[in-house]
């Protein structure tokens, strides 16, 4: 039983390891994204179940085709970034675009989850808006 659980740890460290490389390593920037991902999606599936005010829908109630286009659009990020660091391999960049690319998205992410949470009723400051849409802009402009 012991040797099932090594074989399947050691599995899952390899594999991990090969695609924290294949995206330029797993730094901070790539983590704030996972977790702005994840919490953007986390936050547009409870305004669909519990408020009923999502805006892919018709009815604004959970769907799962919605549900699966959203997982398919961040699943998207990923590929962009993949590409971006791929092409900072190609071009010897040292990470800028990877860098600028994963900035745009996490301020991208980040605007929706401003709006998600307004959505949901929850107070925030206007500057926090305006930080994100700075963030999303300066990348695009790079």
């Amino acid at each position: 039983m012991d040797s099932i659980k090594n074989y399947v740890l050691v599995s899952l460290g390899i594999v991990g390891a090969f695609i924290a490389e294949a995206f330029g390593g797993w730094d901070l920037s790539v983590q704030t994204l996972v977790i702005f991902i994840t919490v953007d999606f986390t936050l547009g599936l409870l305004i669909a179940a519990v408020w009923g005010k999502s805006s892919k829908t018709e009815t604004g109630k959970i769907d799962s085709r919605a549900c699966w286009q959203g997982l398919i659009r961040k699943g998207g990020i990923f590929l962009v970034v993949l590409i971006a660091a791929r092409l900072d391999l190609v071009m010897q960049t040292d990470g800028f675009v990877r860098t600028a690319v994963i900035m745009y998205f996490i301020g991208n992410e980040g605007i929706s989850i401003v709006e998600n949470l307004g959505t949901m009723g929850v107070p925030l400051p206007n500057w926090l808006r305006h930080r994100f849409e700075a963030l999303k802009n300066d990348s695009k402009n790079k």
